[in-house]
């Protein structure tokens, strides 16, 4: 078997290797071996492929890996919207009852249409209660 497919071989190895664990590891090692499957084919020989593999790995677990790392230690994206809003502790300004279709909340100085997120659960003005769920303009509390 020639030389070229062996490295081709072990490039798709390692890329496969990396698919598999997605640390972003084995992604440098498999460029080096295409590289050096490149460099067999085109009939260098086993020598300036092995050096490629071993220049082109470096080069990328140097340069590359620590970009990429950082990216997939990126912070979650800020929720922003009524997505924002699930969580958050609020004051009941009206009783809720589900079942009169009665009932308001205060949250961040807005008042919003409040529904109890059990139908069975009537909550009293005054109490806070944690908004579980936005739907349309009404939030669904719960105590």
């Amino acid at each position: 078997m020639d030389d070229w497919v062996l490295w081709l071989l072990a490039g798709i190895a390692f890329a496969v290797g990396e698919m598999a664990t997605t640390s972003f590891f084995l992604a440098p090692f498999a460029g080096g071996a295409f590289a050096a499957a490149l460099i067999a084919l085109l009939g260098l020989g086993s020598v300036a492929a092995i050096l490629t593999f071993a220049i082109v790995t470096i080069v990328l677990l140097a340069f590359v890996r620590p970009i990429a790392r950082r990216h997939l230690s990126t912070p979650p994206e800020i929720r922003t919207g009524t997505a924002a809003l699930v969580g958050r502790e609020v004051m009941v300004l009206e009783r809720i009852a589900n079942d009169e279709g009665v009932g308001c909340v205060r949250i961040g100085g807005e008042v919003w249409t409040a529904r109890a997120y059990d139908d069975d659960v009537v909550i009293e003005a005054g109490e806070k209660v944690q908004v579980m769920e936005i739907r349309g303009a009404t939030a669904l509390v719960t105590q």
